[in-house]
C-alpha cells in the first residue's frame, strides 16, 4: 500500500457536560482527524492531543505541526506493508506518541478496508462484546458526585471510576463505597500527588478499591514502586507508560500491579498491542483507557480491547456519554450487562457524518 494524498482537520466538539480532573476541566474536546487516501480508499485517524498540555506535552497544536511537518512527509508514497513499516519511518520524529498513533490508526482502517476485516479481526480479538465502565469528573461537593454516580448505574454502567487530588479524595471515594458496598470502583489521580502527599491514599486501602490509577508523577516510576509498598490497593500506571520499554521497567520495580493502555498514549496501536501481549505473558492486567474519542477512536479502542489481556472493563463509555453529536454516524450505546458492541465492518467500521465533520472543523490542510 502506497498513501498518495494525508488531509488534516483540526476538530473542536462540545462535552455533553464539563469533565475536571487534577489538571484542569474541560467543556470543549478538541483533536485532529487523519484521513489518509490509497488505492482508491480513505481511512481515518484521531490524534487524541487536546488544546491544553495539562494531560500531555502534547497539543493539538503540536500534533498539527508534527503530523505536517515530519510525519506525514515520511510515509507519502513509501511502500508500507503493515504497521511495522510505517513505524520505521516515522521513527526518527522522538516522542509525539500521540500525534503518531493518528497516522497509524488511518493506516489500519485502509488496511481493513483494503482485506475487507475488521480491526478486531486482525488484531486477533476474542471478544464481540467489551465491558466498559465510565469516568466521572471531579464535583462540586460528595454528595454531587454520588448523584452523578447513582445516574450512571442507573444507565447500567457497572464499573465507576472517580477523579481525585488532594484534598478531594477519601471523602469523595468512601461516600461513593458506603452507598454502593459492592460496586466495582476506582479512582484515578492524572499525577495529582507526591511521595509525601500521598500518604493520604493509604487510607483508600479500607474501601477495597479495583486499583488507584497514576497516583504520582508521570516520570516518577521509583517512587511508584516506593508507595506501592505502603499499599495494599494496586497501582495503575497511565501517564507513565509511553512504550513497551516503559511497561517492562514499570513491572521490573514493581511500580505498578495494573496498566491503563492508550493506544495514543504509546505512540499507535501497534505499540498497544505489544504491551498487551508483554502484559499477558505475565500475568499482569490491563484495560483500556479514553481520551474523550470521537467515534473514530472510540470503535479503534473497542478493537484493542477485544484482545484476551483486556480483563478489566475499559474508559470506553457510550457515545452519549459525551457527545449530542459525534462526527460518525454510528453511535455507540451501552448493552444492559455494561458491554459495548465491537465494530465487526471492515477496518474501523466506522462512517464519517460529512455535516457534522464540517460543523466541527476550525482547519483543515491537505498533504499530497
Amino acid at each position: 500500500m502506497k498513501i498518495t494524498r494525508v488531509c488534516l482537520r483540526h476538530l473542536r466538539m462540545p462535552l455533553v457536560s464539563p469533565f475536571e480532573t487534577s489538571f484542569g476541566r474541560t467543556t470543549d474536546r478538541e483533536c485532529i482527524l487523519v484521513e489518509a487516501f490509497a488505492d482508491g480508499l480513505s481511512g481515518y485517524g484521531e490524534c487524541p492531543a487536546d488544546r491544553d498540555p495539562g494531560y500531555s506535552y502534547e497539543t493539538t497544536g503540536t500534533a498539527w505541526h508534527i503530523l505536517q511537518e515530519f510525519l506525514v512527509p515520511a510515509i507519502l508514497n513509501r511502500e508500507l506493508p503493515d504497521a511495522s513499516a510505517l513505524q520505521a519511518l516515522i521513527s526518527g520524529v522522538k516522542g509525539h506518541q500521540m500525534a503518531k498513533a493518528g497516522l497509524e490508526m488511518a493506516y489500519w482502517d485502509l488496511l481493513g478496508k483494503q482485506r475487507g476485516q475488521s480491526l478486531a479481526a486482525m488484531f486477533g480479538g476474542m471478544r464481540s462484546r467489551v465491558e466498559v465502565g465510565v469516568s466521572v469528573g471531579i464535583q462540586p461537593s460528595p454528595r454531587e458526585l454520588l448523584a452523578v454516580v447513582d445516574e450512571y448505574l442507573s444507565q447500567g454502567y457497572a464499573r465507576v471510576k472517580i477523579k481525585i487530588k488532594p484534598g478531594r479524595d477519601l471523602q469523595e471515594a468512601r461516600a461513593v463505597r458506603q452507598a454502593h458496598p459492592d460496586l466495582r470502583l476506582q479512582v484515578d489521580a492524572n499525577s495529582a500527588y507526591t511521595l509525601e502527599t500521598a500518604e493520604a491514599l493509604k487510607a483508600l486501602d479500607e474501601l477495597h478499591l479495583l486499583l488507584i490509577e497514576q497516583p504520582l508523577a508521570e516520570d516518577d516510576l521509583l517512587d511508584h514502586s516506593r508507595l506501592q509498598t505502603r499499599l495494599r490497593t494496586p497501582i495503575c500506571l497511565d501517564e507513565s507508560i509511553l512504550s513497551l520499554r516503559h511497561a517492562r521497567q514499570a513491572l521490573e520495580i514493581e511500580a505498578c500491579r495494573v496498566i491503563n493502555i492508550k493506544a495514543g498514549r504509546v505512540g499507535g496501536l501497534s505499540q498497544a498491542i505489544e504491551i498487551h501481549n508483554y502484559c499477558a505473558e505475565r500475568g499482569i492486567p490491563v484495560w483500556c483507557g479514553g481520551m474523550l474519542e470521537t467515534g473514530v477512536g472510540r470503535a479503534a479502542n473497542l478493537a484493542l480491547a477485544s484482545l484476551p489481556g483486556f480483563t478489566l472493563p475499559g474508559d470506553i463509555s457510550a457515545t452519549e456519554r459525551y457527545y449530542r453529536q459525534d462526527i460518525t454516524q454510528e453511535r455507540f450505546n451501552l448493552n444492559p450487562d455494561s458491554t459495548i458492541d465491537v465494530p465487526t465492518a471492515p477496518g474501523l467500521g466506522v462512517h464519517i457524518d460529512p455535516m457534522a465533520l464540517e460543523k466541527f472543523t476550525l482547519r483543515k490542510v491537505t498533504l499530497t
